[in-house]
């Protein structure tokens, strides 16, 4: 029997695959801990004066890559149909480290954003957003609601691809455009999220995933 190649899987399991690499390669960068390692050098009046802000900045760094490694095995259709007990764990791990500590942290440290008022809206919205698709994927499907959940779902990680896409928009901007870096946080904090999400809505919408 002849397969149907479905090339969108391919191309967001080559995306996925090269970026979740560099997500992995940054969140190296913190270790071990250090309080001015890469990100953090240009934070050292939040480190030195809020005690909370690295051990809570440390839990945003190495949730984000669990969250995102799990969040990507729950639409893989050979998973769900083959192995329903790993995507059953797979998806508790990523709802429990979102609402846990990955959504509520990127809450708090949102709030010393760079980029002033403008990033801080953003990225505090980004959080709640995160953290509601969350839990209401968790409701949906223990109310066996299935399709409304799998959407709900892509909601949530369309979010949790903002990792990466914030940090795609970031390159692509200073490249061609040169701003001053304050400027910079201010667009990206709003470009790295919202294009994900109307893309999501888009496509499920379209009943293309």
């Amino acid at each position: 029997m002849k397969r149907t190649i479905n090339y969108f899987q391919i191309a967001w399991l080559l995306f996925f695959t090269y970026f979740f690499l560099l997500m992995l390669q940054i969140t190296l960068r913190y270790l071990p801990v250090g309080s001015e390692v890469a990100f953090l050098q240009i934070k050292q009046t939040e480190v030195l004066k809020n005690s909370a802000y690295l051990p809570i900045f440390y839990i945003h760094v190495y949730s984000a890559i669990f969250v995102l490694l799990a969040g990507f095995t729950q639409f893989n259709p050979k998973i769900l149909t083959q192995y329903p007990s790993l995507h059953r764990a797979a998806g508790y791990l990523y709802a429990g480290f979102v609402l846990l500590f990955a959504a509520p942290s990127g809450i708090y440290i949102g709030w010393f954003a760079n980029g002033g008022l403008i990033a801080k809206t953003s990225f505090i919205i980004l959080g709640m957003l995160w953290f509601w698709f969350t839990i209401n994927a968790i409701k949906l499907i223990i109310e066996r609601k299935i399709k409304a959940h799998k959407n709900m779902m892509y909601r949530s990680f369309a979010l949790a691809t903002s990792a990466i896409t914030l940090r795609l928009w970031k390159v692509i901007l200073v490249y061609l455009f040169h701003p001053a870096p304050m400027d910079v946080y201010q667009v990206i904090a709003w470009l790295g999220w919202i294009p994900n999400l109307l893309i999501a809505e888009w496509l499920i919408r379209k009943k293309i995933i």
